[in-house]
Parts: structure tokens; C-alpha cells; sequence
């Protein structure tokens, strides 16, 4: 067998061999140097988009806030120029400067409570102001003329002007101004009304935001001029015609965002801006570039320190931006959860500043307003009862008058209760009695085309409630169902025991605590309310009714009563679906802490001549006391009277046969009705006392509520109610 021999091959040089080593260490070396700053340069653009993704979005919401703020802030300077309207409207100028006195004193009372506004103006057509509200006596030699806000009024047709930042010549200050035409009786220019309004009043509130999320605020007029600038700017500062803002204003008129350099000082900026509805006004935020980029450049040298390492660069750069990414997904879910709370509860702010300002403007005019209704009722009521006229318009005229003043009074009343300001007679009502009470009311009130339906829950808990006011609720609620359903339909009323959670009351962002509550919903088959609707749809003064159609109060006045009561109301509708109003009132544990609700029918109304007690009337409105004392003494009543607290006490120490004290709360002279009442009762421990306000912040009305001890008569009010009452409390037949 022959042998072969196998001859091995030449050996590898060893350059070749140390080259195919060193390939992949070097393409490994390469790959640890040029795929990190791969990945660093592709991170670092994602992190740099998302940083500026991040401050466009921080700004848009600080400008949201600011565009919400601004146009709460513009909403009083309206009301201001209502005011300043009704107040002057019908004065001549020399009525105004004969009264000038008073009527500085009112603008002083009326902006006293209000930062936001420097003054409030009358000025005549020559350009001399009439009266203001900080300076008085007013110089007759002043004249403002001159002024652009004058000119323009003067000489063209504009209904409200805007004024920029001027100093003032009759104080150390500056303001700018939004000012209303002032028309004669033949629609002849008069001269302006005129709102001065405090510029360092937004600076103050625009300083309050994180530098880190904006450098720079303001509020500027449709031309460009600025009203109010976070850091200050010099009065009469314009941003110029080609700035990316006025670029953009003219581009975008109604609001929007924005890259570029700023007129004002050079540095580049985004900047958002949006429109103020029904004003030439844009609210402004930027935030520098600058102090994007430091942020972004701190994160990432963050990254690049601990991607140094070459050896495990890929895999710690992995890790890290899965860790990264983790954080930064939670942290955003987080902020987006924050951010979802924080609008619920400025929404519920809002809410409540709404109601704050109605409830002021409607506390100061209530008293008087009531008083004026008081007297108005009252004297048409004694009219058409002494009325001898044979002619058949007297009594329309007459009937027309109490028609048109009740209603006034129920508007009153409704704004009153929104402002959680009605005087509250509250009882334990069981609320199942009370709605099988209104079954027929109810059926008078919505017509037959539409079917009502009750269901109510068996062993239904009571609630400490005004049962009055709950009824009104209850028949707005019905009313409003009704006008929904034009042809006809269902309307279900229905009760049941409730609990809120936790978790519902925050989602829900009510004002209540978690526990058990009575539940009243009024549900129709109507045509349902938009979203937009439904987000103001509790709001005074809103309403889809057509003009003259309705006052917009009605779920306004709903909401009162429900907050008022310590409660909480959410509305639920859909377009086609119809509409749920639910009304939650909490749980009352304790009934002996509240007199029980009884449906007693009223007492028969009192006749002429059919009593002869004797009561001392205290009240200093002239008006309303000549009413009270006539409607007293037509019955059969010996009535004496009293202005003042002082001389009442003087008069039940002379007169002892004196049955009741009828007393206003407010009185003139230091002692208000309450501490009447209680020095009367030292005198006399029995005397029963009648008090009577068209106002319920004082000493008998605590937390919306009627003291337990006080029999109360509200204003306005008339002849029948005052009989009624009367009689009650002189029989000691009221809690």
C-alpha cells in the first residue's frame, strides 16, 4: 500500500494574523467612540426638541392662566362702566357737581374693595372732569380734553376705547384707561365715562410666576402698545411693527406661539400670546432661549459624565435612557394627573370668585333695593284696596305695577340666593313628603304634554334643609325641563340615600366632605345641553333662552340653595338623551337639632278692624315704616313708632300695653335690631319681636341661616304676609 505525505501549509505571516485580531478591536475601539457620540448626538437633539416641547407647553398654560385672569379682571371694569352708566345716566352736569360730595363718596365706597382699579371718572364734554371717586373737591381748571381717550370719543364713533399708560395729572401716579361714550337725552355727545385702572396691579401678579417658566409677561393692546409688563417698561412703550409679536397678532389675531427676537431688548424668546374676547388686549409670556438651552445643556452633561466610560458605553447609554425614559413617562403621568387636579380646583376658584363678586355687588344693593320694592308693594297693595274708581284702568294700572315689582323681587331674591345670601328658615324635612306635596303644583306648572313620574326610595333619610327653597328648586328644575321638551316628553323626579367618596368628590372637584347624603334628581327627555353649555350653564345671568325669554337665574339660584345647604350638584346631559340635575344634600343624624317640617296650610289673612293690639313699628326708611304703620292701622292695629333704637326703648318704658316689637335689623344710631330685641327683653321677658331685612348679613342670620330663636319677615313683603305674621307671632304660634 503506497504512503502519501501531506505537506502543510505556509505558515500566516504574522502582520496578517495581528491584522485580523486588531480588526475587531479596532472596529470595536471605533464603535465605542463614534457609537456613543452617535447616540449622544441623537439623544441630545430628542432632549433639546423636548426641553423646548416642555417650556412652549409651561408657557401656553401660563399664558392660559394669565388669559383667564386678565379677562375676570376686564369683567369688573365692565361692571365699573355699567355702574358709572346707571348711576349718571339720567344727571345733568350740574346735578352732578351740586351732589358731588355724595356721589364721590359712592365711586369711593364702590372701588375701595377693587386693586385693580385707580379711579372711576365722570368727564363733561369739554373735557373737565365732574367727579371722581379719590379726589374731591374736584379743580375746576383741570382739563383732560386733550387726551386721546377724550379725542376719540369726541370725534368718531367708538363705544369703548382703551387707553395706554398715562400719568396722571391730578395725582402722582399713572394709569391706563378703558373709557364709554357719555350721551344726552337726544344721543348727543355728553362727555366719557371713565375707568382708571392700576398697571402695577397685573406687573404684581405677573411677577408672581417661576422665573424658570417665564422671563417676561405683559399685557399689550391690539397696536402694539403696552398696558402692563413683567420686568416694568417705560410708560408708553410700543412694541415695533415688525416684532415676531405683531407679526404673529397679524398672522394668528386670535392667539398662538411664536420664536424670535423681542423689539424691547434683543433676546431671543418663544412667546405665546392670546386674545382677551371682546377687547383689542393680548395677554404675552416668553421665556429666553438662554435659560432653555442651560437647561437642557445641565442635562445633559448629566448624561455625558456617566457615559464616559467607552468600554460599557453602549450598554450603560442603553440603560440608562430606558431609565431615563421610565422616569421622565412617570413623572409625566404625574404631571399630568397635577395638572388635571390643579384645573379642576381653579375651576372650582373660579367658580367661587364668580359667586364672591355677585354676592358682593348684590349684598350692597340689597338692602335698599328692598326697602325701595318694600314700599312700592306695599303702597300699590293699599292703593288698590282703597281704590273707589269706577274707571277699570286704575285697577290694571295698579295691578300692573305689584306685577312688575313682585317680579323685581323675585329677581332679587334669586340673586340673593346664588349669592348664598336668602335668609334660610331651616327645618328637618323628609323630602319623599315633600315632593309627593308638589304633585299637583307641579302638574299646573309644565302642562299636559308631559308625563311626571316619581320615584321615590323607601326609608329615604331626612335633611336639615329650607324646604321653601328646596320647592323653588324643585319647580325651576321642572320649568326648565318643560321648556326642553316643546313636544312633549317625561319628566322623573327621584330620591335616594347616597354616599360621596373620596374618590368621586376629588374627580368630581366638589366642595363637600365624603359621607351620606340625600340624593334629589330631576331628569328629563329633552334635547340635552352641549358641553359648552353645561360648563356654564349654573353660571348668573347665562341663559339659551331667547331675549326677554327668561333672566338666566334659575339653575343660578339651583346652585345657591345647593351650596347654601352645604351640599353639591352636578348636571349630567347628552344631545338627544335628554338632562339630569342631581342634588345631594347631606344626611342629618340629629332631627331633634331642627324643628320638624310641617305642611300646615297658612292662616286665614286677618280682617279689617278684627284686632286692636298695640305695636310698636321700628324702622327708620320712611317709605317703608308710612307702609307698615298703614297697613297695621287698617287692620285695627294701634301702632306706635320709632326711627331709632333709642326711642323705642323710651317707648315701651312709657307705653305698657304694647303687644309686639316689629323691628328692622339695620337701624340708624349705633344698635342694630338684635341688640333692640334683647335690651326690650329686660324690660319685657314676654314681649314677642318681629324682625324684618331685605339683607342677611347681620346679627339674626349666621352661615346663610335663621337663628333658631327669631321669627323673621323678609323684604320685600306684603300686606297679607305682614297680617299673617303678625298674628302668628303675637299667638305664639311660630318656632
Amino acid at each position: 500500500m503506497p504512503y502519501f505525505t501531506v505537506q502543510p501549509k505556509p505558515p500566516v505571516p504574522a502582520s496578517a494574523a495581528d491584522s485580523r485580531a486588531e480588526r475587531p478591536l479596532r472596529l470595536l475601539i471605533v464603535a465605542s467612540i463614534v457609537l456613543p457620540l452617535v447616540i449622544f448626538a441623537f439623544a441630545g437633539w430628542i432632549s433639546y426638541n423636548q426641553h423646548i416641547a416642555d417650556a412652549t407647553d409651561r408657557l401656553q398654560r401660563t399664558v392660559g392662566t394669565m388669559q383667564e385672569h386678565a379677562i375676570k379682571v376686564f369683567e369688573t371694569f365692565a361692571i365699573s362702566e355699567r355702574y358709572l352708566e346707571e348711576l349718571f345716566n339720567k344727571a345733568s352736569d350740574a346735578e352732578i357737581r351740586t351732589n358731588e360730595g355724595e356721589h364721590s363718596l359712592r365711586l369711593r365706597n364702590f372701588i375701595s374693595d377693587l386693586p385693580q382699579l385707580r379711579d372711576l371718572w365722570v368727564i363733561d364734554a369739554d373735557g373737565h372732569p365732574l367727579v371722581s371717586g379719590t379726589i374731591y373737591p374736584m379743580p375746576r381748571n383741570l382739563a383732560l380734553a386733550d387726551r386721546d381717550y377724550f379725542q376719540v370719543h369726541k370725534t368718531g364713533n367708538v363705544e369703548t376705547y382703551i387707553s395706554g399708560v398715562v400719568e396722571a395729572r391730578a395725582a402722582n401716579t399713572n394709569f391706563f384707561a378703558i373709557t364709554r361714550k357719555r350721551l344726552t337725552a337726544t344721543g348727543a355727545f355728553n362727555g366719557i365715562y371713565l375707568v382708571s385702572i392700576a398697571p402695577e396691579y397685573f406687573t404684581r401678579y405677573y411677577s408672581e410666576f417661576p422665573k424658570s417658566d417665564v422671563t417676561v409677561s405683559g399685557l399689550t393692546r391690539a397696536d402694539g402698545v403696552t398696558l402692563a409688563r413683567f420686568p416694568a417698561a417705560q410708560p408708553g412703550s410700543r412694541a415695533m411693527p415688525d416684532s415676531p409679536l405683531m407679526r404673529a397678532i397679524a398672522e394668528n389675531p386670535l392667539g398662538g406661539i411664536i420664536t424670535g427676537t423681542s423689539s424691547f431688548d434683543g433676546v431671543d424668546r418663544i412667546i405665546a400670546y392670546r386674545k382677551l374676547p371682546d377687547y383689542p388686549v393680548y395677554v404675552n409670556a416668553g421665556v429666553n432661549l438662554t435659560t432653555v438651552r442651560a437647561r437642557w445643556i445641565d442635562a445633559m452633561s448629566t448624561h455625558l459624565i456617566f457615559g464616559l466610560p467607552a468600554t460599557l458605553a453602549m450598554l450603560a447609554l442603553a440603560m440608562m435612557t430606558l431609565r431615563h425614559t421610565r422616569r421622565e413617562s412617570h413623572a409625566y403621568a404625574q404631571l399630568r394627573e397635577e395638572t388635571a387636579r390643579r384645573a379642576a380646583t381653579e375651576q372650582a376658584l373660579r367658580q367661587a370668585q364668580k359667586m364672591e363678586a355677585v354676592g358682593r355687588l348684590t349684598g350692597g344693593i340689597a338692602h335698599d333695593f328692598n326697602n325701595l320694592l318694600t314700599a312700592i308693594v306695599g303702597n300699590v297693595e293699599l292703593a288698590a284696596r282703597r281704590n273707589n274708581s269706577s274707571d277699570e284702568r286704575v285697577a290694571r294700572s295698579l295691578t300692573a305695577i305689584r306685577q312688575a315689582s313682585m317680579r323685581a323681587a323675585t329677581l332679587v331674591q334669586r340673586l340673593l340666593t346664588f349669592s348664598r345670601q336668602h335668609p334660610q328658615e331651616v327645618k328637618a324635612v323628609d323630602i319623599n313628603r315633600l315632593v309627593g306635596d308638589m304633585s299637583e303644583l307641579l302638574h299646573r306648572s309644565i302642562g299636559e304634554t308631559i308625563i311626571v313620574e316619581t320615584v321615590l326610595a323607601s326609608g329615604l333619610w331626612k335633611t336639615a334643609i329650607d324646604p321653601n327653597q328646596l320647592e323653588n328648586a324643585i319647580l325651576n328644575l321642572a320649568v326648565n325641563a318643560r321648556d326642553s321638551m316643546p313636544k312633549g316628553g317625561r319628566l322623573t323626579i327621584e330620591t335616594s340615600n347616597a354616599y360621596l367618596d373620596e374618590a368621586y368628590i376629588q374627580r368630581a372637584g366638589a366642595e363637600v366632605k365624603a359621607g351620606q347624603f340625600v340624593l334629589v334628581a330631576v331628569s328629563d327627555t329633552g334635547e340635552g345641553m352641549p358641553q359648552d353649555v353645561r360648563e356654564k350653564a349654573f353660571e348668573p345671568f347665562f341663559t339659551t333662552k331667547p331675549a326677554g325669554a327668561g333672566s338666566g337665574l334659575g339653575l343660578s339660584m339651583v346652585y345657591g340653595f345647593v351650596k347654601q345647604s352645604s351640599g353639591h350638584v352636578q348636571i349630567y346631559s347628552e344631545i338627544g338623551q335628554g338632562t339630569a340635575i342631581k342634588m345631594y344634600f347631606p344626611r342629618l343624624t340629629d332631627t331633634s337639632a331642627f324643628p320638624a317640617w310641617e305642611t300646615a296650610g297658612q292662616p286665614a289673612m286677618p280682617r279689617s278692624g278684627e284686632h286692636h293690639e298695640c305695636i310698636l313699628v321700628v324702622e327708620d326708611d320712611e317709605d317703608v315704616s308710612r307702609f307698615v304703620i298703614d297697613a297695621l292701622s287698617d287692620i285695627g292695629y294701634r301702632v306706635e313708632h320709632a326711627a331709632t333704637a333709642a326711642s323705642a326703648l323710651e317707648i315701651l318704658k312709657s307705653v305698657p300695653q304694647i303687644a309686639l316689637l316689629f323691628t328692622d335689623v339695620i337701624l340708624p344710631g349705633g344698635m342694630n335690631g338684635r341688640e333692640l330685641a334683647n335690651e326690650a327683653k329686660k324690660l319685657r321677658p314676654d314681649l314677642p319681636v318681629l324682625f324684618a331685612t331685605g339683607y342677611t348679613r347681620n346679627a339674626i342670620i349666621h352661615h346663610g341661616r335663621l337663628d333658631t330663636d327669631v321669627d323673621l319677615l323678609t323684604k320685600p313683603f306684603t300686606t297679607e304676609a305682614l297680617a299673617r305674621k303678625v298674628r302668628q307671632v303675637i299667638e305664639g304660634k311660630t318656632g
